[in-house]
């Protein structure tokens, strides 16, 4: 059986491919935990620390405002990562598929090569005898 030619570039694509989805979890996990903070910030205070005073409020709106700009990035994060994995997993499936052919392709070829073999047996074989049995 002859080896797949493009086996070495499927394996780099998949490396590729599994770098990307890596790297869209870990974009995934940091969007989660940053909109977890905003939500248990906002959940803890609650509405009567936003009118305890000026300053506070101000601080709090801008530290709201630094978090939804952080939730935004991630989002963006998630969504490139998304469409890096997309590119890499498209790069990919080609070469496996091609494989799968190959492979395909080469289990045929052996099945022709031992029916050939057997027919080239049965051909030997004298008349009126089927080769195997010992009647």
């Amino acid at each position: 059986m002859s080896a797949f030619r493009l086996s070495g570039l499927m394996r780099f694509r998949k490396l590729q491919e599994d770098q990307a989805a890596a790297d869209l979890a870990s974009a995934r996990r940091a969007a989660a935990t940053r909109d977890l903070t905003i939500h248990e910030f906002q959940t803890d205070l609650g509405v009567a620390v936003f009118r305890a005073s000026v300053a506070s409020r101000a601080a709090l709106r801008s530290f709201a405002t630094e978090a939804s700009v952080a939730v935004e990035v991630a989002a963006t994060e998630v969504q490139q990562r998304e469409l890096a994995w997309s590119d890499a997993r498209k790069r990919s499936v080609p070469l496996e598929k091609l494989s799968e052919r190959h492979a395909e392709r080469e289990s045929v070829e052996d099945l022709r090569v031992e029916q050939l073999a057997l027919d080239e047996i049965a051909g030997r074989a004298p008349s009126g005898t089927v080769p195997g049995s010992d009647a």
